[in-house]
C-alpha cells in the first residue's frame, strides 16, 4: 500500500495529511494514537453527505505551533512570550473552539454574536479568566456594550481599535486596548485585495499622540499567503512603527501579525512553520534590541493553518455522465452541493486535496469533474479546469458505491454553507478519543423548509 499512499499524498505532515493512511482493503482511514477510524465504514452506518471533524488533529497542530516557536524563543533568549490567539469566525463551532482552549490557545472574536457566545462559555465555568480575548472588527454599540460588560466582570478582553471613530467610543473604556495597522504592503496571496479597509496608516496613528492603556498593535495582512518573504515584509513596516509607538505609549508590549498562514488544499507543498516562527522572532528581537526596548510578547491568529486539516467532507458518487471535448473524461454527480457545502469553491474558486474513500488502490483511474446535486451550472468541482482522477464506476462489483473525500474542510466552510435549492446539510460527526458523536443531525425537508417560513 506504500505505493498508493504516496500516489494519494496521504501520510504526509507537509500536506497536513499525517493522521490519514490506506488499510489493506484500499479505504482511506484516520489515525490517532491507538484508534484508527475507517471513513468508509462511516458512510455505511451514518450515510451520506458528510462531515467528519477530528479536535484531536486541532490540538496536536496547536501543541506543534506553541513548541516551535518557544525552541526559537529559547534559542535565541527572546524575551518575550509567543500567545496564540483563535480567530474564531474559521470555525465556530463548539467541538473546534473548547479543544483550543483547552490546549492554551486564546481568542480572537470579530462580531458581538461571538462575543456572545464566549460570555456564554465563560458564564458557564468552560474556561477561566486568565484567557485574553481580542476584539476586531467594526464596532456596534452592542458589540462596544459587551466588552464593556465583560471587562467589568473580570474577563480579560482586549478591543483593537479600528479607526477614529472607534478610538473616541472606547475614550472611557477601562481596560487595555490595541490599534490596527493597515501596512500597505503588497504581497502575492491568492485573495490579497488591491485597497484594505481596515486599520489606519502608520502616520494616522503616529499622529493621535498617546492612547490610553495602548497594549497591543495588530495588523492582518491577507489569507492564504503564498509565500514566506510576504510574512515577514508587513511585519517589518509594523516594527517600524511599533518602535515610534513606543516612545509615546510605553505600555506597549504586544505585537501581533495576524492570520494568513497557509494551507495545503492543493495537494502540493508549501513553506512551514519552522522558518517562519525563526524568522518573525529574529526580525522583532533585532527591531526592539536596536532601538532599546523590551522584546514584545508576539501573538498570531492563524486559523486555517489550525483547523481546517481537522475536517473531511465524504460524498457518495450517485452517477456519472460522458463529457464531450474535454481534459476530463466523465462528469461525476455526488450526493451533495459545493455551492452549499463547500461555499469557497465557487465564491473563491478554491482547490482542494480530494482523495476516494474506497478503492484506493484502484488500477484504472478516470479523469473526472465533480457535480453537485443543485440546478446551478455553478455547483461543481473541476480543480481550476484540470481533473481529478478518481476509480472507474464501471469497475466497481455489482452494487458497490465509490464514495470521495474532500480533505481540509474544518476553516470556514461550516459559516458559510447555505441551502441552495432547499438541500439539506451534510450530517456531522465529531470522533476523539475512540468516542463518535453526532453533533449534528441531517436535515429533513421539513426542518430545511422552517428556516424559509414553511
Amino acid at each position: 500500500m506504500k505505493t498508493y499512499r504516496k500516489f494519494w499524498k496521504l501520510g504526509r505532515p507537509d500536506l497536513s495529511t499525517e493522521f490519514f493512511d490506506i488499510n489493506r482493503d484500499g479505504e482511506l482511514v484516520v489515525k490517532e494514537g491507538n484508534y484508527q477510524y475507517n471513513l468508509h465504514d462511516l458512510t455505511k452506518k451514518f450515510g451520506t453527505s458528510l462531515e467528519v471533524a477530528f479536535p484531536f488533529i486541532i490540538e496536536r497542530r496547536l501543541q506543534e505551533l506553541m513548541d516551535i516557536f518557544s525552541r526559537w524563543i529559547k534559542a535565541y533568549r527572546y524575551r518575550g512570550k509567543f500567545i496564540y490567539h483563535y480567530p474564531m469566525k474559521a470555525s465556530q463551532n463548539k467541538e473546534f473552539v473548547l479543544p483550543i482552549i483547552s490546549e492554551g490557545g486564546n481568542l480572537e472574536v470579530t462580531s458581538a454574536n461571538e462575543l456572545w457566545l464566549v460570555k456564554r462559555l465563560w458564564e458557564q465555568g468552560q474556561f477561566n479568566t486568565r484567557i485574553r480575548v481580542i476584539c476586531n472588527g467594526p464596532k456596534t454599540n452592542y458589540y462596544l456594550s459587551l466588552i464593556s460588560e465583560l471587562k467589568d466582570k473580570g474577563l480579560q478582553i482586549t478591543p483593537i481599535i479600528e479607526d477614529r471613530t472607534e478610538l473616541a467610543a472606547l475614550n472611557g473604556f477601562k481596560g487595555e486596548v490595541g490599534i490596527r495597522l493597515d501596512p500597505d504592503v503588497k504581497i502575492r496571496a491568492h485573495w490579497d485585495k488591491k485597497i484594505g479597509r481596515f486599520g489606519m496608516s502608520a502616520q494616522e496613528i503616529l499622529s493621535l499622540g498617546r492612547i490610553r492603556n495602548l497594549k497591543l498593535l495588530h495588523y492582518h495582512i491577507s489569507k492564504q499567503i503564498e509565500y514566506q518573504e510576504d510574512i515577514i515584509a508587513p511585519l517589518k513596516k509594523a516594527m517600524e512603527l511599533y518602535v515610534k509607538l513606543h516612545k509615546t505609549n510605553p505600555n506597549l508590549d504586544m505585537i501581533d501579525i495576524g492570520g494568513g498562514f497557509p494551507v495545503p488544499f492543493e495537494g502540493k507543498p508549501l513553506f512551514g512553520v519552522e522558518a517562519v516562527a525563526k524568522r518573525v522572532i529574529r526580525l522583532v528581537q533585532k527591531a526592539t534590541d536596536r532601538a532599546g526596548i523590551p522584546h514584545p510578547d508576539i501573538l498570531c491568529e492563524w486559523g486555517s493553518y489550525l483547523v481546517a486539516p481537522a475536517q473531511v467532507t465524504i460524498y457518495r458518487i450517485l452517477n456519472e455522465k460522458p463529457i464531450a471535448r474535454a481534459v476530463a473524461k466523465k462528469w461525476y454527480v455526488i450526493d451533495g452541493s459545493f455551492m452549499n457545502d463547500l461555499k469557497d469553491t465557487w465564491a473563491i474558486h478554491q482547490k482542494w486535496h480530494v482523495v476516494p474513500v474506497n478503492h484506493l488502490a484502484a488500477k484504472k483511474l478516470t479523469r473526472t469533474w465533480l457535480a453537485g446535486l443543485s440546478c446551478d451550472s455553478d455547483d461543481k468541482y473541476t480543480a481550476g479546469g484540470n481533473y481529478i482522477l478518481l476509480p472507474r464506476l464501471e469497475d466497481l462489483a455489482n452494487g458497490d458505491q465509490q464514495f470521495v473525500a474532500i480533505l481540509d474542510t474544518g476553516a470556514y466552510q461550516d459559516a458559510l454553507a447555505s441551502h441552495h435549492c432547499l438541500l439539506s446539510s451534510p450530517i456531522k460527526l465529531v470522533i476523539q478519543n475512540g468516542v463518535i458523536t453526532v453533533a449534528r443531525k441531517r436535515e429533513t425537508a421539513e426542518e430545511v423548509g422552517k428556516q424559509f417560513g414553511w
